[in-house]
């Protein structure tokens, strides 16, 4: 007969640790995935800001040599990303492809000028940066205009910074939801021990004898929690990549192996911590407490 309680006190100590942790899992893996959302709308953000591009009109007259020497320039600029030149033949090819018919043949002459198309970093994408750059750019000589649309920058970085607000307070909120979640987990899987807590401190061992083994298999627990979360996780991106392969500019592996690794250390502290004060609780409490 003692046998058997003993085996089905066991069984259900088991069930409890399993559901906890996939609890704990499930937790990290929010966790998760609202880090790579953070990280994926950083790298979105810089990939549309050094998409914008500042067309450079060449003046007819310069010379090829002059441009190329100018591009080089260019280049060596520290708020431009790359420069792409393109003269008149091949701007005159691109715009018959476009429009499907050859338009120099039937105007008689090629009416388009060649450009330089720029591309700044991130950083430099601000209609300050911009206005600095286009300056310095119009006082070459071969430069005939510059061309680029403020209000499209004025309205990307706008609702970029507009984004990125919303997505922190969710994070914010998240997170704390989720330290909640986990906490409350936790305290319930301590709570179907709290007479082996107490019987062991009848017996005349110390708090801290008595709480180690319950943190270390908490801490356990969070790092078998975490990496459940993150196997899910990988799996997720996986098949989000294979429906939209666009998402590889999005790949950073340095920024998500920070997530991954965030992830394991938030779920052993989280539930180390917990556990911690979870256990305290029922240390301190008087014998006719625990029946309550």
């Amino acid at each position: 007969m003692e046998e058997f309680e003993v085996s089905d006190a066991s069984k259900k100590t088991k069930t409890i640790y399993i559901s906890t942790i996939f609890s704990i899992a499930l937790v990290l893996l929010m966790l998760g995935m609202l880090g790579l959302i953070l990280v994926h709308a950083k790298n979105l953000s810089n990939y549309v800001k050094e998409n914008i591009v500042l067309n450079i009109i060449v003046d007819e007259g310069a010379k090829e040599t002059a441009v190329l020497q100018f591009q080089k320039e260019l280049n060596a600029n520290i708020a431009i990303k790359n420069t792409v030149y393109v003269n008149k033949e091949m701007a005159a090819r691109n715009l018959t492809n476009d429009l499907g018919e050859d338009f120099v043949n039937f105007l008689g002459y090629n009416p388009l000028l060649s450009t330089i198309d720029v591309y700044l970093k991130a950083e430099y994408a601000n209609n300050k940066g911009i206005d600095a750059l286009k300056a310095s750019i119009a006082k070459n000589p071969i430069v005939k205009e510059v061309i680029y649309q403020s209000s499209l920058i004025d309205m990307v970085n706008k609702n970029i910074n507009t984004i990125s607000l919303i997505i922190l307070g969710f994070a914010a909120i998240l997170l704390i939801i989720s330290i909640a979640l986990i906490n409350n987990t936790i305290r319930l899987a301590i709570y179907s021990q709290r007479f082996l807590i107490k019987s062991m401190q009848l017996v005349g061992a110390t708090k801290n004898f008595i709480r180690k083994p319950f943190i270390l298999v908490a801490a356990l627990h969070g790092l078998i929690a975490a990496f459940i979360a993150i196997l899910i996780l990988l799996g997720i991106l996986f098949y989000a990549q294979k429906e939209i392969p666009e998402m590889i500019i999005l790949r950073n592996y340095t920024e998500f192996g920070i997530v991954l690794g965030s992830l394991i250390g938030v779920g052993i502290f989280i539930t180390a911590i917990s556990t911690s004060f979870a256990v305290s609780r029922y240390l301190n409490l008087k014998i006719y407490d625990l029946y309550r």
